[in-house]
């Protein structure tokens, strides 16, 4: 059977899964704090149990493409915008900010915080942000005002008083990080979360590190080599069909 075949089948298996995550990345475009996933491969293995198959031309046939491994997170910063909003923030650097959830502590670059009617620093969807200790921050009623150390200072009549210090926390740089939603991650098991010295900016929020026009393209792109792929694939296909008709019909 011609290998032409495995090769235009894993193409188009590979460029059908990478168009999933490029749209994905271009419909969170603007989402504040996202974080677009980047495709790698792998190369298709002919064993079984993770033991090398005995040599054999279909198996070296397959084993010379690659297929899409998965997708990584691209932890490359987006543009920062003012806003203005003493609650909004953002990070210059690596990092992240913990937050509370149902589902145990994940991690967000999404700073457009609020303060609940219970005086806890929460984000949009109503979980608590945390401090460098993992714990929630609560907020007595005043003016607020957050430094480039994360601490937030309250004003009252009384006068002015630290209330905590918003938690920053960074990885390894080969922590694989899981996507939960368009901006909130969680971190492996084993992978140990540290409080690192990234400044905060009041005012201000990160938006995604991919803008709409790189993500339209990317897309476009794909689209064509997932055509250009199912072309081939159908050609093959016909190529071996009849190939088959002719060969059936001196048997």
């Amino acid at each position: 059977m011609d290998s032409g075949l495995y090769a235009a089948y894993t193409g188009l298996l590979a460029r059908t899964q990478a168009l999933d995550t490029a749209a994905n990345n271009l419909a969170n475009a603007g989402t504040v704090g996202f974080r677009a996933q980047r495709d790698y491969f792998r190369s298709v293995l002919a064993g079984i149990g993770g033991q090398a198959a005995p040599p054999s031309q279909v198996g070296n046939a397959v084993n010379d493409f690659g297929v899409l491994g998965g997708s990584l997170i691209d932890q490359g910063e987006g543009a920062v915008t003012a806003t203005g909003n003493p609650l909004d923030l953002a990070l210059d650097g690596q990092g992240f900010f913990a937050i509370q959830t149902t589902q145990g502590t994940r991690y967000t670059r999404d700073g457009a915080f609020t303060r609940s009617a219970t005086g806890v620093l929460e984000t949009q969807q109503g979980d608590a942000v945390l401090d460098a200790t993992g714990q929630p921050i609560t907020l007595p009623t005043g003016a607020l005002s957050i430094g480039p150390d994360g601490s937030v200072s309250v004003t009252t009549a009384e006068g002015s008083a630290i209330a905590g210090q918003i938690g920053v926390f960074g990885f390894p740089a080969d922590t694989a990080m899981v996507a939960e939603g368009t901006n909130r991650f969680a971190a492996p098991d084993e992978a140990q979360a540290a409080v690192v010295a990234t400044p905060v900016r009041e005012g201000a929020l990160e938006g995604a590190n991919l803008d709409a026009v790189h993500g339209t393209m990317q897309l476009i792109l794909v689209q064509r080599q997932a055509e250009m792929m199912q072309k081939a694939l159908t050609t093959f296909n016909n190529d071996f069909d009849k190939t088959a008709a002719e060969e059936l019909g001196r048997l």
